[in-house]
């Protein structure tokens, strides 16, 4: 089921164009990749594509239902969240728990099959024995695994993220590809993950979106590839 298309898409900021032309589209049961070199406006096409910033041009459509046929729920994940301070009073797993509550109300308590769910969205970023600290009191890539595990348990049919994986070790790193992975194609999740590190995801994702340079123009203006990953992506 198409979740997502993008068409013709165009952004400046002021006088400067960003993004130009881009066409991209994203479906349930898909894991896919965001390339680009820095600066290739990778955060901004998400951005634009969510409306959190108004294109200049083109059309942004996403469903309303998910392929259940239910209202569709969308988490997004920007760059390094989390910034809980050192008196944040929630604990890792309260905080995780309350990514339940809206899905079941926020003054029901929460069945043995949610409990559950946060158990494996805190195993999935290797943050369980955490489970009973502080968030104020976690290192800036542990609260970013926090902030990871309570958007699992909030159980989105689509994943928009950014670099999610920065402060994380390799282990880490690879079971979260795995569960990106298993959710997608178990769970008719759609994923869309901005990475600097496409060879690593290399077995698990579906396709790579790539965005590059178009040398003709002094503009820093960028056109989209969309290709398996095993095809190498030229610039234009």
């Amino acid at each position: 089921m198409r979740y997502i298309t993008v068409e013709d898409l165009s952004f400046s900021y002021e006088q400067e164009p960003v993004l130009e032309h881009i066409h991209y589209h994203l479906d349930s049961g898909e894991f896919v990749t965001l390339t680009g070199e820095n600066g290739a406006a990778k955060s901004t096409l998400i951005r634009a594509t969510l409306g959190i910033l108004k294109p200049l041009s083109g059309t942004v459509v996403i469903s309303d239902k998910s392929i259940s046929g239910k209202k569709l729920r969308m988490a997004y994940l920007p760059q390094q969240i989390a910034s809980f301070n050192a008196g944040f009073p929630s604990t890792v797993l309260e905080f995780v728990r309350s990514g339940r509550y809206p899905r079941q109300g926020w003054f029901r308590r929460l069945t043995a099959h949610d409990e559950e769910h946060v158990k494996k969205s805190l195993e999935s970023v290797g943050m369980w024995d955490h489970r009973d600290k502080k968030l104020g009191s976690l290192s800036g890539g542990q609260k970013q695994r926090a902030v990871i595990a309570r958007m699992f348990a909030s159980d989105p049919d689509i994943f928009i993220l950014d670099e999610p994986t920065t402060g994380m070790d390799s282990g880490t790193k690879d079971a979260f590809y795995k569960l990106m992975h298993h959710s997608a194609k178990k769970h008719g999740k759609a994923v869309l993950m901005i990475t600097h590190d496409p060879d690593e995801l290399s077995r698990y994702a579906d396709r790579n979106i790539h965005l590059v340079r178009d040398q003709a123009s002094p503009w820093r203006c960028f056109n989209v590839h969309d290709a398996e990953l095993d095809t190498e992506v030229g610039h234009v």
